[in-house]
């Protein structure tokens, strides 16, 4: 019989979230590719960012990490959080959506920082396929390779707008 270590519960209830849910250690270079939550995300939008942040840190702009990929128990607690903060449901999910619906678990979106890193992408994402998806959200980005030719789609306000986070 194998036996495993008890789940950790930390202070507000919550399991204890780690490295292998996403969760990420400040500073996360786009590189770290070691960290469950770069090297779980999509391989085509790690390639793409991989090429911005090259180019941008020719700028003097370097890129962070603040989220990539996430299990479906972080994005769980941070839903929580987010109806907890927000005081409801439909006030969180302009903000965090759902396990099931989130690019994040499915490795298909990733948080860039700082907010300058963020704003060299919002403007020059879009020769790299990367584009900005939410309005409220400028540190978000996923790929779409024919904002390459055509540029990168209008903006949902929020996730609350985006057809794909609905159920």
């Amino acid at each position: 019989m194998t036996r495993t270590a008890p789940l950790a519960i930390g202070l507000t209830g919550h399991r204890v979230l780690s490295e292998d849910d996403g969760v990420l250690p400040p500073a996360t270079s786009v590189f770290d590719d070691h960290l469950p939550g770069v090297a779980n995300v999509h391989r085509d939008l790690l390639r793409a960012v991989h090429r911005a942040a090259i180019d941008a840190a020719a700028e003097g702009v370097d890129f962070q990490v603040n989220s990539g990929w996430r299990s479906p128990a972080y994005q769980a607690q941070l839903l929580q959080d987010a109806v907890l903060k927000f005081g409801s449901h439909a006030q969180a999910s302009r903000w965090v959506a759902t396990p099931a619906r989130s690019a994040h678990v499915s490795g298909d979106a990733i948080d860039i920082g700082p907010p300058r890193a963020a704003a060299w992408l919002s403007t020059h994402g879009a020769r790299y396929g990367l584009c900005r998806i939410y309005q409220n959200e400028p540190w978000h980005f996923e790929l779409r390779l024919d904002a390459i030719e055509t540029g990168c789609p209008a903006m949902y306000p929020d996730p609350s707008h985006d057809p794909r986070m609905r159920t």
